[in-house]
């Protein structure tokens, strides 16, 4: 049993989502989202509670305070890429520039050292652990192990908790843990993301509890601009603003009440190895 969670923010604009950049129309609004950055701070404060930002650093370029607010904050800050762009469609020295510039920009922007990534999308390669261990990270959270769903990701996994890397890929360095996004057990779909907005959070809740009596400490994730408002574009798919807005920050609000001691990545990674990292060393050595 742990009562330990992890509510992990993926910090992009509404204009760097993939969703957007397929549109056909624009948007004036310059910033989408950066509200939601305020309202996570504001909140994590008042529960008492602290967090994980896997950041775009081209937001930290971009405006700078609104990421330093966060470190300031007590959050860890940790990388999404620098334009969030899906990395199996550059080539291994476009990824290296991606996780290199958003590793240095985000360390200079918050004085901190960043040791986190995850891919946008859970979008992975070949070479991504290699990369990452090349560039300085020590884990990483692009692995959800979905079920499959056609035109998203999922299918290509089964790891639930903290492991090492080379569970994932055979080829990963032994100096990257993998700390994978969490799926209901069973129904082995995300609970969060998009379905904490289709589901609701009774459903996230349920299976952060069925996670913890299994001694698995939850990793959810949301995003700022799904506390906002956001602007009608057009060719934006429907489902991305499904309970986005003021439904959002009440699901977030009620997550937090749970009776769950919400904390970083790097705090349960740093607390020791889990028992499936042993297992895994054990075995392989």
């Amino acid at each position: 049993m742990t009562d330990r969670a992890v509510l992990s923010i993926d910090f992009e604009l509404f204009t760097q989502t993939p969703a957007y950049r397929s549109a056909s129309g624009t948007t004036d609004r310059d910033g989408v989202g950066l509200d939601g950055g305020r309202f996570f701070r504001e909140t994590l404060a008042e529960y008492d509670a602290t967090a994980t930002a896997f950041v775009v650093s081209a937001v930290a370029e971009s405006h700078p305070d609104a990421v330093r607010a966060l470190a300031d904050s007590g959050l860890e800050i940790a990388s999404h890429t620098h334009t969030h762009q899906l990395l199996s469609a550059l080539d291994s020295e476009g990824r290296r520039e991606e996780l290199s510039r958003s590793k240095n920009m985000l360390e200079r922007v918050t004085d901190e050292r960043v040791s986190g990534f995850r891919a946008p999308a859970f979008d992975i390669t070949d070479d991504h652990f290699g990369l990452l261990a090349d560039i300085g990270y020590t884990y990483d959270s692009s692995v959800v192990s979905s079920r499959s769903i056609p035109g998203w990701y999922g299918g290509e996994h089964d790891v639930h908790e903290p492991v090492a890397a080379s569970t994932v890929h055979p080829n990963a360095p032994d100096t990257i843990t993998e700390f994978p996004a969490s799926v209901m057990p069973g129904l082995q779909l995300p609970l969060t993301g998009t379905w904490l907005r289709f589901f609701g959070p009774r459903y996230t809740i349920l299976g952060m509890k069925l996670l913890a009596r299994r001694g698995i400490t939850p990793m959810l994730y949301v995003h700022p601009w799904e506390l906002v408002d956001l602007p009608a574009v057009e060719g934006v798919p429907t489902r991305v603003y499904v309970r986005t807005g003021d439904w959002m920050r009440r699901a977030v609000e009620r997550i937090l009440q749970q009776d769950f001691e919400f904390t970083t990545a790097r705090a349960v990674l740093e607390d020791g190895e889990t028992a499936a990292t042993q297992r895994h060393r054990g075995e392989t050595a």
